[in-house]
């Protein structure tokens, strides 16, 4: 059994990577609202969580405050890894503090998704009760927050989020959840201090060839591009799905896929 990004790993990619990163146009958002503090601000200062902890963080409390759907639904997995302990109470003690982006919603994210690591990985890296953002981290995640918030003002609404592809999994890719699809565009979440790389971009299209493959086949057939935002530097990338070479959509589809024949 093997997830996307585990699928991933036990692969070598060619130098520039099969999706190449360089394939993707740019564009840097400017924040808005120089009346808010935060928001005209820059992000500052070493977080005092690990990087998983507010990537996870800053995801799934931009899904909250979408106002799409309820917090259990935002931090489902969470919930998931969770139940691997029998650790709900925990999880939903944590998530009644989560109200908005104020300081304690914030620790109280960064306390809740440890257990997202304990879903994907089978093991719990550390522990909630040893989770405590400071300052700099949750002024850096709020920002972080309120970027996401407005990058969705202007490239769409969202019509799915966590997006699993149940009759799309493979052999040899058995499972992945996707961040965010809009009706053209599937994205990807990435707080990232650097640019994206090719295990990024090829993640992101493996997960374009399960929801072709999926029971929603007719929704992500009609998905033209592929887009990763990073909220920590406001940065876009953009790829229209038929700039990838034909050959290597067919090494992937059947060498790293495993589907049968050619896409």
């Amino acid at each position: 059994m093997s997830t996307v990004t585990q699928r991933i790993k036990s692969i070598r990619q060619p130098r520039g990577g099969l999706i190449s990163p360089k394939l993707f146009r740019i564009e840097k958002l400017e924040d808005r609202n120089s009346n808010d503090v935060s928001l005209a601000s820059l992000i500052n200062g070493e977080e005092n969580v690990a990087p998983y902890i507010v990537g996870t963080a800053v995801d799934y409390l931009t899904r909250y405050m979408l106002g799409k759907c309820s917090k259990e639904i935002a931090f489902e997995t969470t919930l998931r890894g969770s139940w691997i302990l029998g650790e709900t109470d925990i999880v939903k003690s944590l998530l009644e503090d989560i109200t908005g982006l104020d300081d304690k919603s914030i620790d109280s994210a960064c306390k809740v998704v440890v257990y997202d690591d304990l879903y994907r990985t089978g093991r719990l890296r550390i522990s909630p009760e040893e989770v405590s953002a400071d300052r700099t981290t949750i002024q850096n995640i709020r920002l972080m927050v309120k970027r996401s918030l407005l990058f969705w003002e202007k490239y769409g609404t969202v019509v799915k989020q966590g997006m699993t592809f149940d009759g799309g999994y493979t052999p040899l890719v058995t499972s992945g959840e996707g961040d965010y699809a809009t009706k053209d565009t599937i994205w990807e979440f990435k707080v990232l201090k650097g640019e994206p790389t090719p295990k990024h971009t090829l993640q992101l299209y493996m997960y374009y060839l399960l929801g072709i493959h999926s029971i929603e086949s007719e929704f992500y057939t009609k998905i033209t591009h592929l887009g990763i935002f990073n909220p920590r530097l406001n940065k876009v990338y953009l790829l229209d799905i038929p700039q990838i070479p034909v050959e290597t959509v067919n090494y992937i589809y059947k060498n790293i896929m495993g589907y049968r024949t050619e896409i």
